[in-house]
């Protein structure tokens, strides 16, 4: 079973000596025996923790042996029982529960894998593993057999007499993660990250690695609220059923208030307080015994607490819900909204929408091929890494964005919440040691994840609820210098349609009457500046018609510059202007003004007004030409989707006879000269 070592495996042989796994034995033995896989990596981490395959073969020997002699399969229930009678007790790998015998005043333990229920248990032993009190966890237990209390009436002779918890419980762990850290560039830890997981990283593109990444933030961030939608079969519940002790799936979505937040006939505190990360598996089926149920979650969403009886419970167990969509993202859109999957109570309510910190794009990542999208290579031992994350959530990276990164004034205060938040996880995830520097292109795209992934839900409160919802362009600044950057979610992206968010300096569409075959056209100018002089198109061949249009432009730019720029001398820039058609009009003629609206924007680093369509033909003296067809511009604009035409104000009377409904579908403002037009469309 010898393998190919890679340089990301030497590296992290180098660095993790004694806490990695090959993850192919992991999967070779969680198949054969009925326990989760990181079960299976605690043993192959004790015996096989190395690269040396000598080493591996003797450990894959005696892991071999504990999990054949100590896990119980279906049917091998009473052969375990009769070891434990014949030899006094026996060793095995079970789930451990525990409940309090209140007629005995006694706990009693559970060993389900031998349907066993009232086996003694020290009281020690549960105040030392309260989680057994929920819904238990993994452990090694030495189960002995008192033949003298089974002869006693109603006597419960088996016993715990040892238990191990599945889990490590070394205290240097981070400070090993923080150094090894250190030899690792930021993509190779991504990848090995990805490897620790079970997941070859080679086989998964840039967006689906940020899938994964988001997907383990609510194991380092506390009180994280995430929802991940998407098709079937790609691996959504997998990282929060067999990666870590720490987290627990609710499968099928049913849960009781007891059982999530606490009993309140024993005190007894829920799953919220036990685990790291709470799990709805389906999460279309979820639903509580109680009607206040969704509102004591959409509480605890909120603020990390809950009231029960008299007292406020504090918790910082993460919720997660993952789910289906039974459609693509495309026809979801069309037929609803993103969250419609979610159950009744929850659908249409923003106000649990807004306490949701993350929409994770499900359908981004690829439906798992196990011979393609999972890895035979190294990665770090289960539970030494979630035993890394769990100690990671005492802290907080959004210092990481202090002085650095500023948000734009579309975020309310859960948004502002929300993207901090994610992006602390990010940082701890990818920078453990809060020392190391992390550089302004890694904080960019982590900033812009999490402002994509909080946004995908404003989208949906939107979509619910327009009138409160209205201004979802989410953006930041970079830098004290930076400039206005927006982000928007790519589903809603669409190259024929015209976004709401304002386009980057230098970007504009704009639109022309056309040639009498084809009709009106839309175009989208991009013009870019730097030190030199002169315009050069990047069109190539360039239309003669759309040459004329950027030469007017460009005189008109010049011959009026102090009124238009300011300071600035646009005759020490050089400028690359590119067109591109959206319609069957491919000429180009008659855009001078967007052109110049172009020019304007990149020499002053404005950005051009979101969902807006420029119109307008210059000539060298710098008047505007008469517009032929002011409706049918009016009517492309609105089928691409615009929500602002800037016109000329001689084409007003035109406009007279447009349809009354055609009024109401867009926002129609006049300019009276070129200097007013790049006025309008320049964000201030």
């Amino acid at each position: 079973m010898s393998m190919e070592l890679d340089a990301l495996d030497r590296l992290a042989a180098s660095a993790f000596d004694g806490y990695l796994v090959r993850k192919d034995l992991v999967r070779k033995y969680s198949r054969q025996y009925p326990v989760p896989t990181y079960v299976v990596e605690f043993l192959l981490g004790r015996y096989c923790a190395s690269v040396d395959e000598n080493e591996i073969n003797e450990g894959l020997q005696i892991v071999e042996k504990q999990l054949k002699d100590r896990t119980v399969r279906t049917g091998e229930e009473e052969l375990f029982k009769a070891r434990a009678k014949e030899t006094g007790s026996v060793k095995l790998i079970d789930i451990v529960r525990a409940r309090l015998d209140a007629k005995n005043d006694c706990y009693l333990a559970e060993l389900p894998s031998l349907a066993l229920r009232d086996v003694r248990i020290e009281d020690q032993t549960v105040r030392d593993n309260e989680r057994m009190l929920t819904d238990g966890f993994y452990a090694e237990v030495t189960l002995s057999y008192d033949g003298v209390i089974a002869q006693q009436t109603g006597g419960r002779p088996f016993k715990v007499d040892a238990l191990r918890p599945i889990q490590m419980s070394k205290s240097d762990v981070l400070d090993v993660l923080m150094k090894a850290r250190q030899t690792f560039s930021v993509t190779e830890w991504i990848d090995f990250l990805l490897r620790s997981i079970g997941l070859e990283a080679s086989a998964l593109s840039d967006r689906a690695k940020k899938v994964v990444l988001l997907r383990m933030v609510p194991f380092v961030e506390r009180n994280y609220n995430m929802v991940e939608l998407g098709p079937r079969g790609t691996g959504k519940s997998h990282l929060f059923q067999q990666i870590s002790p720490y987290s627990h799936l609710i499968s099928g979505g049913k849960a009781t208030v007891a059982k999530m937040f606490v009993n309140n006939s024993t005190g007894q505190r829920g799953l919220v307080c036990q685990y790291d990360v709470v799990c709805f598996d389906e999460v279309s089926g979820i639903s509580f015994d109680q009607k206040d149920g969704v509102n004591i979650m959409k509480g605890y969403m909120a603020s990390g607490q809950f009231s029960r009886g008299k007292e406020n419970i504090r918790a910082d167990g993460s919720l997660v819900m993952v789910g289906n969509l039974d459609v693509d993202v495309e026809q979801q859109q069309r037929v609803g909204h993103l969250l419609s999957p979610l159950p009744p109570e929850m659908r249409n309510d923003t106000a649990f929408m807004d306490r949701l910190h993350a929409y994770v794009p499900g359908w981004d990542f690829p439906k798992l091929n196990p011979t393609e999208h999972v890895t035979d290579h190294f990665g770090l031992v289960s539970d030494f890494l979630s035993e890394c994350w769990d100690r990671l959530r005492a802290g907080n990276r959004v210092s990481v964005m202090q002085s650095r990164v500023h948000l734009g004034g579309a975020l309310s205060g859960r948004d502002i919440e929300a993207v901090n938040k994610t992006v602390s996880g990010l940082a701890k995830l990818l920078f453990p040691d809060p020392q190391m520097p992390v550089s302004d292109e890694d904080l960019e795209w982590m900033v812009r994840l999490a402002l994509e992934s909080r946004r995908r839900v404003k989208e949906q409160q939107r979509r619910v609820f327009k009138s409160e919802f209205r201004n979802t362009h989410f953006s930041y600044i970079l830098g004290p210098e930076g400039v206005e950057q927006f982000v928007s979610t790519p589903e809603q992206h669409s190259d024929e349609a015209i976004e709401t968010d304002p386009l980057p300096p230098g970007q504009v569409w704009g639109a022309n009457p056309g040639s009498g075959e084809t009709g009106a056209g839309l175009y989208r100018i991009e013009v870019t500046c730097g030190r030199g002089s002169g315009v050069k198109i990047l069109n190539q061949p360039t239309p003669p018609a759309f040459r004329e249009s950027v030469k007017v432009g460009e005189q008109n730019l010049y011959t009026r510059s102090k009124e238009l720029v300011g300071d600035r001398d646009p005759r020490e820039e050089e400028f690359s202007v590119q067109m591109r058609a959206m319609d069957s009009d491919k000429a180009g003629a008659g855009l001078g003004l967007p052109v110049l609206v172009a020019l304007c924007g990149s020499l002053l680093n404005k950005n051009t007004r979101g969902g807006t369509v420029v119109v307008g033909a210059l000539n060298l003296g710098g008047s505007v030409e008469l517009i032929p067809n002011a409706a049918r511009i009016v009517e492309l604009a609105i089928d691409k989707q615009a929500q602002t035409i800037l016109m000329p104000v001689a084409a007003r009377r035109q406009l007279n006879d447009l349809p009354d409904d055609l009024w109401t579908k867009i926002s129609i403002e006049f300019y009276k000269d070129s200097a007013d037009a790049v006025f309008k469309a320049l964000v201030e």
